[in-house]
C-alpha cells in the first residue's frame, strides 16, 4: 500500500514541473510576454538570454507583436528578433 502512495506521490512531483511552457529570449534586449492564467494576467519580463517556465496548468500568452496564443503548459515560447515562436 505504502508504495503505492509514494509512487503516485513521485509522478504528480514530477507532472508538476514537467508540464510547464517555457520562454527563451534569444534577443539582446529585454522582452515582455503578458500571461494570463487562471483569469489573472501578469508580465512576464525576460533579460537577454534568459529562460523561464510559467504556465503550469494551461494559459493564454500575448507575444510581443500582439498574437494571443494558447498554452497547454507543454510548449516553448522562442523569441528571437523580437518575434516569438511556440514550439
Amino acid at each position: 500500500m505504502w508504495k503505492s502512495v509514494v509512487a503516485a506521490i513521485a509522478l504528480l512531483a514530477l507532472s508538476g514541473s514537467a508540464f510547464a511552457a517555457s520562454a527563451i529570449n534569444r534577443d539582446a534586449q529585454t522582452r515582455t510576454l503578458v500571461v494570463t492564467e487562471g483569469g489573472a494576467k501578469s508580465e512576464l519580463t525576460l533579460a537577454a538570454g534568459e529562460t523561464v517556465e510559467f504556465c503550469s496548468s494551461g494559459c493564454f500568452v500575448t507575444l510581443p507583436n500582439g498574437d494571443l496564443e494558447a498554452l497547454t503548459g507543454s510548449e516553448t515560447v522562442e523569441i528571437s528578433g523580437g518575434a516569438a515562436r511556440i514550439k
